[in-house]
């Protein structure tokens, strides 16, 4: 019998089954869908956990009522579970064996005509499916996707306490630092003038925690950056698994974090394949770029690029051969296995142009009857016997192909891993069906602008050098960094270092950039400050819970597992944010807005 002491709801609308046959039930739900079968009126009733079928026929005293029911009314029924005949059972839906007569109904929210349908897989465009996010979220891919963020995160949690790790908060609201982003400032009331930030990320107060000597930490931490959007990545505001030990080196922090990430992604994968941790390989920063033109890899994707300039040097193709006689320059080789047919290697060439270049050049290998023929313009420059050297040194064969591209690897290295993406996605050469891992370490700490000459922070200037003092008494541009990304399946999932804690090399590191002591102990404080106390070695790193949950998902857009995110133009269109201040709280500030142009 129903639980006649809750107001609204005996069962949820996923819990009825043929058990409860005769029984008197109570749900309230929303109406999904409704079906008029000449005199029988048929409700999909959806809540949070499910469907179930509710019915009346003219026999039913709330029949006339019913019929003025629509999509998306929120109401509440009462009457008898019923079993349905075996022909009309749904093996889909875990009520698929009852339906329930409906004997009483009472109209919870009525809902006035949809901007977006929730039942249906129709689309929409982002604007209306943002403005209208609480109707957006209530479909069943939404739904799925926020219970799966929710469970992922609840899994870092326990994971991460497993091993011994305690969570702590850390604030929200902090003073202005240089992260590498633009903050969001906060007006402070009571110091006219005088601005807070919030958080980029949690890095210094965790660093600080070590030197308190919390030893581990962690934290599910909100971050807040004033970015341009992309696809993967929100233009305000994310979530980070945020980390840090102490007393470890970098190989400690890769095998606490690996399987904690190795884990969520077999628990919530869906069955796609995921590497063991151990076998996860070490990419150099400068190897990343030579093999796969990036610093986020896909490694379900088998092609590695390889430097091809003695093959092209003194030859007849006087493009590269003119291009490889000034400094630094060099020619890199796609290798396209299958990809041996002029039609692809004429739309991988249009694919170049696309990207700004003015093509690429290729050679493929088809069988002529008399044994294999290598084919295309840059073949007949260079030779039978460079193409062969090519051929041989990239290990291909009859129906492969090979795109090459000249200059500064820095000019066309990201194009070129472009191009090796779309290659592995239209030969089939990537696994659709795995999470492919990889560390990428030793990246480089300072980089040097072309035209100033000035030497600048290419990465993270927390990382300790490799090498320590000693290493920066050498050329800055050889020093690396304990400093290191996991990637999976091109995007980035973790960065990281091995904390710079000693101040005298820290002062060293940003003199070399060109920031004086006292300008160091300006910006960064508190740190320097701590440092100074017994710091201990230290090292940590971040996990983006977003972009983790949007590659489990098989999500394109980390807007799809966001509860409410912003637009591309960091507008929420439903709290209509931001918006102009009222001209008493500018006042209570000291701030004025000066109107722009």
């Amino acid at each position: 019998m129903a639980d006649q002491t809750h107001a609204y709801r005996s069962h949820t609308c996923a819990e009825l089954n043929k058990s409860n046959v005769g029984d008197t039930v109570r749900l309230s739900g929303w109406v999904h869908r409704v079906r008029d079968h000449g005199g029988l009126l048929f409700i999909d009733l959806r809540d949070h956990y499910g469907m179930t079928q509710v019915m009346a026929d003219p026999d039913s005293p709330v029949f006339a009522e019913l019929e003025k029911v629509r999509s998306e009314w929120c109401i509440k029924i009462e009457g008898n579970v019923l079993a349905r005949d075996e022909s009309l059972v749904n093996p889909n839906i875990p009520t698929g064996e009852i339906e329930v007569f409906i004997r009483d109904l009472e109209v919870l929210g009525a809902a006035e005509e949809l901007p977006l349908m929730v039942f249906g897989d129709q689309e929409y465009p982002e604007e209306t499916r943002l403005k209208y996010r609480f109707l957006d979220l209530r479909r069943e891919q939404m739904q799925e996707n926020m219970k799966m963020r929710s469970d992922v995160v609840m899994s870092m949690r326990k994971r991460m306490w497993d091993l011994n790790f305690r969570e702590y908060q850390t604030p929200i609201i902090t003073a202005s630092s240089p992260e590498g982003a633009r903050d969001f400032l906060v007006p402070s009331r009571l110091h006219p003038g005088k601005f807070y930030a919030l958080p980029q990320a949690p890095q210094q107060f965790k660093q600080l925690m070590m030197v308190a000597g919390f030893d581990k930490y962690f934290q599910i931490a909100p971050c807040f950056r004033d970015e341009d959007p992309r696809a993967d990545r929100s233009p305000t505001d994310f979530y980070q698994l945020d980390m840090e030990m102490s007393f470890v080196e970098q190989q400690d922090v890769f095998d606490t974090i690996a399987p904690v990430l190795a884990g969520v992604f077999e628990e919530f994968g869906g069955g796609r394949k995921v590497d063991a941790p151990h076998e996860w390989p070490q990419i150099s920063y400068k190897d990343a770029a030579l093999k796969y033109g990036s610093d986020k890899p896909d490694l379900r994707n088998p092609i590695e690029m390889q430097v091809v300039s003695e093959h092209f040097a003194g030859s007849g193709f006087a493009i590269f051969a003119k291009l490889l006689e000034q400094e630094g320059t060099e020619i890199r080789a796609i290798p396209a296995p299958t990809g041996g047919s002029r039609k692809f290697c004429d739309r991988m060439n249009k694919f170049a142009q696309q990207e700004g270049l003015p093509g690429m050049g290729y050679i493929f290998w088809r069988d002529q009857g008399e044994g294999m023929e290598a084919a295309g313009p840059l073949a007949k420059n260079i030779g039978p016997e460079r193409t062969e050297a090519i051929r041989q040194q990239l290990g291909l064969g009859v129906g492969d192909a090979a795109f090459f591209l000249g200059g500064k690897p820095k000019a066309f290295e990201k194009v070129a891993g472009r191009a090796r993406d779309v290659i592995g996605e239209e030969l089939n050469l990537t696994d659709k069906d795995r999470f492919a891992f990889a560390w990428i370490v030793d990246f480089p700490i300072y980089e040097k602008d072309e035209e100033s000459g000035k030497i600048d922070f290419e990465h993270n200037p927390f990382s300790m050098p490799q090498g320590g003092m000693d290493a920066l008494n050498g050329d800055p541009l050889e020093v690396l960094g304990y400093q290191y990304d996991l990637a999976c399946n091109g995007y980035e999932l973790v960065s990281g270092a091995v904390r710079n804690h000693k101040p005298e090399i820290m002062f060293k590191a940003f003199e070399i950039a060109g920031y004086g002591k006292e300008e160091v102990e300006k910006r960064f404080g508190a740190l320097v400050n701590a440092f100074q106390y017994g710091a201990p070695p230290h090292a940590g790193c971040a996990a983006g819970v977003d972009r983790i949950v949007m590659l489990l998902a098989d999500q394109q857009n980390i807007r799809e597992v966001m509860m409410f995110p912003m637009n591309q133009r960091a507008e929420d269109l439903m709290m209509n944010a931001p918006n102009d201040p009222q001209s008493d709280q500018l006042m209570e500030l000291g701030l004025r807005v000066i109107p722009q142009d």
